[in-house]
């Protein structure tokens, strides 16, 4: 059975970015400017993902904001009829340019936060000053007339100021806020150990969202991703792999979701050689996890292979190097109790520093 078409594609225009987050979901290696897609291979890729049935577009890098020509991509997304979201750190986007964007097409600001103050914010992104600079920004966001959406990647460095979080987010004339707990790959996998929340953590961060959601229902819309290693059925990642979302990279490269590139031996087609649609609908990549045909024991006998879809690839090739084996952040796999004991294992430590995510030192 053909697949529907996708709902929604990732732009991830470019790896540069002066913010440093260690728990970045760019692949370790970044690629370097030279190695990104110009301006016209992009519009032709967006032309393509419209034509292909796609109905939003989420401009995204690194930093989509040190790309000259996001006008132009802008542009081009809504003449193609697509609905055209920024996700970005705001810190090096002024007023003037975010008119530009606005008067381009654009309808929708995501904005990063690291934290609910400048003291572990700057310290999480690596860049000082750069809580300031996002408030600001935000504050133009609401003056230009767009609507905003605040996004928290809450770890246990963070995660006691949720509640913190979530106010400022309203203070700022946010119309929705993600709290979206770390997913364990790239970057943050590999500061897995300073980032871990421990159990009375997440319970207490789940009694804050909830709380929240009750106080503020009607002000604010609250998104809650909670922690894969404390689950105990996996998510519906990326709505299934291959299902309702495809990534295009700073490069080109076609993925099923923005961390499919941690997974180690699979190809990933380009759009500068081959057609978007004919990717989404051949290629193997896209293919090898798609629908449920490809499950293993327990997923396959299991009555919700077709709401989980397996849950995360990436998740089950990280912990257990094989992307084909039951997500552990279900209670029914093998691998369950690995990942339980590695969560609290790391919870346990008591680490600060960071590996940072440095495009200077990480592009290949």
């Amino acid at each position: 059975m053909m697949p529907e078409p996708p709902l929604a594609v990732l732009a991830e225009l470019t790896h540069r970015c002066p913010l440093q987050c260690p728990y970045c979901s760019n692949p370790l290696a970044l690629e370097r400017a030279n190695r990104e897609m110009a301006t016209g291979e992009w519009l032709r890729a967006i032309a393509e993902a419209a034509a292909l049935g796609c109905m939003q577009i989420h401009f995204s890098g690194g930093e989509p904001t040190v790309r000259p020509d996001l006008e132009k991509l802008v542009a081009g997304a809504a003449a193609a009829g697509l609905y055209t979201n920024l996700i970005t750190s705001g810190v090096l986007c002024d007023r003037a340019r975010l008119e530009r964007l606005a008067a381009a097409g654009l309808e929708h600001v995501q904005l990063s936060f690291q934290d609910s103050g400048a003291e572990i914010g700057d310290h999480v992104g690596g860049y000082a000053g750069g809580h300031e600079k996002k408030c600001a920004f935000a504050a133009l966001v609401r003056d230009v007339g767009l609507p905003l959406t605040a996004n928290f990647v809450v770890h246990r460095q963070n995660l006691n100021h949720l509640t913190q979080m979530i106010d400022m987010a309203v203070a700022l004339g946010a119309g929705r806020v993600e709290i979206a707990n770390v997913q364990y790959y790239g970057w943050a996998l590999k500061n897995r150990a300073a980032l871990m929340p421990d159990r009375a953590q997440l319970d207490a961060m789940v009694e804050a969202v909830t709380a929240a959601r009750e106080r503020l229902k009607g002000v604010i819309a609250i998104d809650f991703v909670v922690p894969d290693y404390y689950a105990s059925r996996p998510k519906s990642c990326m709505g299934g792999w291959g299902r309702r979302f495809l990534n295009i990279s700073p490069s080109g490269h076609v993925l099923p979701c923005h961390a499919a590139e941690s997974i180690t031996g699979l190809h990933f087609d380009n759009v500068r050689q081959r057609p978007l649609a004919d990717i989404w609908l051949h290629s193997e990549a896209f293919r090898v996890f798609r629908g449920t045909g490809w499950m293993p024991e327990p997923c396959r006998s299991c009555d919700r292979k077709e709401i989980d879809w397996g849950g995360c690839r990436c998740q089950a090739f990280a912990i257990t190097g094989d992307a084909a084996r039951t997500d552990p952040a279900c209670a029914l796999s093998e691998d369950h109790a690995r990942l339980t004991g590695i969560a609290a294992d790391e919870a346990r430590r008591d680490g600060r520093d960071f590996v940072y995510r440095n495009y200077r030192t990480a592009a290949r």
